[in-house]
């Protein structure tokens, strides 16, 4: 394993907001750091003017660069993927080979249609051969992470070394990480929890309450804890940093965008409206058919996940699915 005083330069694939937040602490903690981007127009921001459009206000220090050649990357010893995951297999495919022998470091959160496969098992299938994979998630939106606000997140990977390496490589005075050895629980939370966030979203567009927020945030955690522990992920995950931290923070802010598209939906707009007016991607919204799919095949009982699904895709009023799920039959907690 590398030791990380001779980790020269860190490789960033995707230069969306969270990627760049990265990028900052990163730098902050004192490596260089190589962007990639799809378009011109951003690496000519961050190359000449030390910005992003994607991450607005924010000045980024001179030992960030950017590049449209994904083979720039090739030669770093730590590369972070932060695509969006259901655009992860048409990105990497033609380029995996860049991959083989670093450190791979996964900041994407969601599970990919069609296959129901994880970003670890997406990597995998494309025939990634990283020298460890870690994933690093937790309740950390980049606008905060970008104003330097004290956030922690969780690293996670079947490598301890390598754990190790991605928390000293991002820990700062303002950016702390913890280590874990769930993988499968750390991806498992970053995805789900956005389909929970989509429907606290939908009860701030309901007009509802505290009370109801705080029922759907604390049922939304253990109907993850549920899905993930039937995926073979350890329960204790659920409620750290990565599982019930993320979901109070994408569940309850203004930076949310999928508590975002739940809220338009809340108040009456149709999906593809929603979708067609915002820039960024909402994760949830995908991973929501790719988790009642395993659901179904597994026989999982996701009753919040399978009402967005339902509102969603199936045309089912917010209010109609709130009156049901209130009056499911009574159980024990």
């Amino acid at each position: 394993m590398i030791p990380t005083e001779f980790v020269s330069r860190i490789a960033i694939l995707g230069s969306g907001a969270w990627g760049t937040a990265l990028a900052l602490v990163a730098a902050d903690a004192g490596h260089d750091v190589l962007m990639w981007a799809r378009e011109d127009l951003v690496v000519r921001e961050i190359n000449q003017h030390h910005a992003n459009p994607y991450l607005a206000n924010v000045t980024l220090p001179d030992r960030i660069t950017a590049t449209t050649s994904m083979d720039a990357c090739a030669d770093c010893p730590v590369i972070v993927v932060a695509i969006p995951t259901q655009f992860i297999r048409p990105t990497l495919g033609p380029n995996i080979d860049i991959l083989n022998g670093a450190i791979l470091v996964d900041v994407s959160k969601g599970i990919e249609q069609g296959t129901h496969l994880r970003v670890s098992e997406i990597l995998d299938d494309l025939g990634a051969k990283p020298s460890a994979y870690v994933v690093l998630s937790g309740p950390s939106h980049a606008e905060e992470v970008g104003r330097r606000i004290p956030t922690t997140v969780v690293a996670a990977s079947s490598d301890a070394r390598a754990a190790d390496l991605v928390q000293d490589i991002f820990n700062t005075d303002v950016f702390r990480v913890y280590t874990s050895g769930d993988v499968v629980g750390v991806e498992i939370c970053g995805a789900m929890k956005n389909v929970i966030a989509i429907a606290a979203g939908m009860i701030d567009g309901l007009g509802m309450g505290d009370n109801t927020k705080a029922a759907l945030v604390t049922r939304g955690l253990a109907e993850i804890a549920r899905f993930g522990c039937a995926m073979g992920a350890e329960k204790a995950t659920f409620y750290g940093l990565a599982g019930l931290g993320d979901l109070v923070v994408t569940c309850d802010s203004k930076h949310s965008r999928n508590r975002f598209v739940g809220e338009q939906l809340g108040r009456g707009r149709a999906l593809e409206e929603v979708l067609g007016n915002m820039s960024a991607v909402a994760e949830g919204v995908p991973t929501t058919k790719a988790v009642m799919e395993i659901a179904s095949e597994r026989a999982i009982e996701l009753p919040i996940s399978t009402k967005v699904y339902q509102i969603m895709f199936e045309g089912l009023d917010p209010r109609t699915a709130l009156y049901e799920l209130m009056t499911r039959p009574v159980r024990c907690e």
